[in-house]
């Protein structure tokens, strides 16, 4: 696996740069054709936000992952887990009584800190959030 390249920020700024891509130009969430989307994508994903909310902790295997994380399925779980090592935020690591075990990679622990802030905004938020689905479910049988 070629070495994960992390972000660094730059002299004054607390605003990681953005990445040059093998074209020249920055990396841009909104150009369709950048690659930065597909990784966006892998951390908007639930499963993706709270396996490495699981991870945060340490290594674990893959039935504490399940037990962990309610109503994922071993199939997502895995396919999950897959593209988050593909994605090289999470290593599979072997271990010595024949299971496996997951972490968090260097570049896996960068985003921690912005999937708990999304992980604690869900929780803070979801009653005002009820509330406007409850209104727009009223609107909508008002409507007809």
């Amino acid at each position: 696996m070629p070495p994960t390249r992390v972000p660094r920020p730059r002299p004054g700024s607390r605003r990681p740069a953005r990445a040059r891509l093998p074209d020249g130009h920055l990396a841009n969430v909104y150009s369709a054709a950048c690659p930065s989307r597909q990784a966006l994508d892998r951390l908007a994903d639930k499963w993706s936000v709270l396996l490495i909310g699981a991870l945060e902790a340490g290594p674990r295997h893959f039935g504490q992952l399940r037990q962990q994380v309610d109503g994922i399925s071993e199939k997502m779980l895995t396919q999950t887990l897959r593209s988050l090592e593909t994605d090289g935020l999470v290593i599979r690591r072997p271990n010595a009584d024949r299971t496996v075990s997951y972490e968090l990679t260097p570049l896996g622990h960068t985003v921690r800190e912005p999937m708990a802030a999304v992980r604690a905004w869900a929780e803070r938020y979801i009653d005002d959030i009820e509330q406007a689905r409850e209104q727009a479910g009223r609107q909508e049988s008002g409507d007809r």
